[in-house]
């Protein structure tokens, strides 16, 4: 749908960016990280984070993201690479069950909705069961950001939403569970109580029970991404309606997060840089695809002014200067753990990674809605 407020920053034409998001769904099922360079190592259990063919969180993201472009524009070719995804996993055998591995049952809840396919059902009642009954919590019952490695004791971050929230509130919808609903609520009040950032209106990547802070106070880019998605999204998967508490909690939150992203905006690149606050930290591509995503999104469903369309459509133009040829982006940091100084964020590396491709997807399918 269109508002009445006409953006003064353009968006490149809708050919160009049908063209850009089939580059970058291509780019998407090639990553691989053949040489080993970005494998993580927990105490001699490697874990490969970059290669498509991974049951793990970069590939939850990337499926969600490629998943959203079928829902919205029909394309095949997107709900193709999903299906084969979850063939290939399933033939395999699932992983063990942390945050981070239930990243991809949000994508598997909507196909199982789409396609009514029974082989799904038994993963999606299982991981939402071991979330409601086995997952560690923290203090005042918040999800502990269990992953592979360090059991993260009495921690809540961010990416807890985006992976695993996300999906149990999915499940709970799907399979009619009110129990699954109220705890996807909970966790929504908690992470705002502890994450939040009262002075900015951006959000901490992490708090510790233990620590009684929020360990550096980073308000790194990709973590303020995971809330500027889940926000308007969960919005929608739990059809909540204005008068509804949590509508006006997590509305009130997120145009609290935009105004704060609009000030710190790089105005020649239209990105944000990977400390938000921090301009000689480098500027980060995946967190600007989330937050294009985002602030469009709360737009068009009229969360927030419609001049926050020109944040957007300018961090939808940066976004398509840092592709490639091929379709791959350039300034796409590897998964970040959380960390007790700033610099840790400032030194993060950078590579393709699945969640890149597939934000930049998300961000370019809702600018489409522009057309509209």
């Amino acid at each position: 749908m269109k508002t009445e407020y006409e953006p003064s920053v353009a968006l490149p034409s809708k050919e160009t960016i049908e063209k850009s998001i089939d580059l970058l769904l291509n780019c998407l099922t090639k990553i691989d990280d053949a040489s080993g360079e970005f494998l993580l190592d927990f105490d001699g259990l490697k874990v490969d984070d970059k290669s498509w063919c991974v049951w793990n969180w970069p590939q939850g993201v990337g499926l969600f993201g490629t998943y959203m472009n079928y829902r919205n524009t029909g394309n095949e070719k997107a709900r193709r690479i999903v299906a084969d995804w979850f063939e290939a996993r399933m033939r395999e055998g699932a992983p063990s069950k942390n945050i981070n591995t239930m990243a991809p049952l949000l994508a598997m809840a909507c196909l199982y909705e789409d396609t009514g396919d029974s082989r799904y059902l038994p993963y999606l009642e299982r991981w939402a069961d071991w979330c409601m009954n086995d997952l560690t919590r923290t203090q005042e019952g918040g999800f502990q950001h269990v992953t592979y490695g360090p059991p993260n004791t009495e921690q809540m971050w961010d990416d807890t939403l985006m992976m695993a929230v996300l999906p149990l509130a999915k499940i709970g919808m799907l399979l009619g569970r009110q129990d699954y609903i109220e705890e996807a609520r909970y966790q929504l009040s908690i992470h705002i109580k502890y994450l939040a950032d009262r002075k900015s209106g951006l959000w901490f990547h992490g708090w510790s029970f233990e620590r009684r802070d929020n360990y550096a106070e980073a308000l790194w880019a990709r973590g303020n991404c995971w809330i500027t998605i889940a926000f308007p999204t969960i919005i929608e998967v739990l059809e909540l309606e204005p008068d509804d508490a949590l509508y006006r909690l997590l509305v009130e939150a997120l145009r609290a997060q935009i105004a704060a992203l609009a000030k710190y905006q790089d105005p020649e690149t239209g990105l944000w840089h990977t400390l938000i606050d921090d301009p000689d930290s480098y500027l980060e591509t995946s967190g600007s695809a989330g937050f294009a995503f985002g602030i469009l999104k709360a737009v068009h469903k009229r969360y927030v002014d419609p001049s926050y369309a020109d944040v957007a459509n300018r961090a939808v133009n940066g976004i398509l200067a840092q592709m490639g040829d091929h379709g791959q982006l350039a300034n796409v940091s590897v998964g970040t753990p959380l960390f007790d100084d700033l610099d840790g964020y400032r030194n993060v590396g950078i590579t393709d990674m699945p969640y890149g491709q597939s934000l930049s997807v998300l961000a370019l399918t809702e600018a489409l809605v522009s057309y509209c």
